[in-house]
């Protein structure tokens, strides 16, 4: 699962790495604690890459208005292709979701919630495979995108049954559908030396909190 996540890149960077063209519209550069419903920059394919806009939080077309139902921010690889709400975009609307980095929770014998911060051993920026749809409703459009999960590898397990599927370059266009078929094959899990973690402070809890603090790692 993945439910909160840090985002830094710069888009002049994403632009470069992804060979995109860049949206107008893009969402601020740093946000260190981004959470389910804000927009994130997004990698989709559509007559050549273009780094775009998404609310993170997939709205099915059949919602009446985008609280209509769950908060679809994560869509399962064992079932994606099943899920009404999900299988066409499976299919026709692939995108790729750069982040620095996830959080993860686990808890003390006492119940308290204890944050993990999950970042790439390579230090460089992790691409989520992601799903996007396009909802609109007496006026309000908005394109929605939501995570690709699968079970959690080795490492990974130690704090969470389940991780986002993360794509290296090489998955890239075969995800975005530019070379040909066989997507299906790309949600698994990443090496077990793929992901490193460690404990944060819990401010990170509060979707209010921001600042590059939250992924310090705790010291005692």
């Amino acid at each position: 699962m993945c439910g909160r996540m840090a985002i830094t890149l710069p888009h002049e960077a994403m632009v470069q790495v992804f060979d995109a063209v860049p949206s107008n519209d893009l969402p601020p550069q740093e946000n260190y604690n981004v959470c389910p419903t804000d927009p994130v920059a997004v990698v989709a394919s559509d007559q050549g890459r273009r780094l775009r806009t998404m609310r993170w939080g997939f709205i099915p077309h059949w919602y009446k208005k985008p609280n209509d139902g769950p908060l679809l921010i994560n869509a399962r690889s064992e079932t994606i292709a099943e899920k009404p709400a999900f299988r066409a975009a499976c299919r026709e609307r692939r995108c790729l979701i750069p982040a620095d980095g996830f959080y993860e929770w686990t808890k003390a014998p006492e119940g308290a919630r204890l944050p993990w911060y999950i970042h790439p051993n390579d230090m460089g920026p992790l691409t989520f495979a992601g799903i996007w749809q396009s909802w609109s409703k007496d006026g309000e459009t908005f394109d929605t995108c939501a995570i690709v999960t699968t079970p959690a590898n080795d490492t990974m397990s130690q704090i969470h049954h389940r991780m986002p599927v993360i794509l290296p370059t090489s998955d890239w266009s075969k995800w975005l559908g530019e070379d040909g078929k066989g997507a299906a094959t790309l949600m698994r899990a990443a090496p077990n030396d793929a992901l490193s973690f460690f404990r944060v402070d819990t401010a990170v809890n509060s979707n209010r909190a921001s600042g590059a603090q939250l992924r310090d790692p705790m010291t005692d």
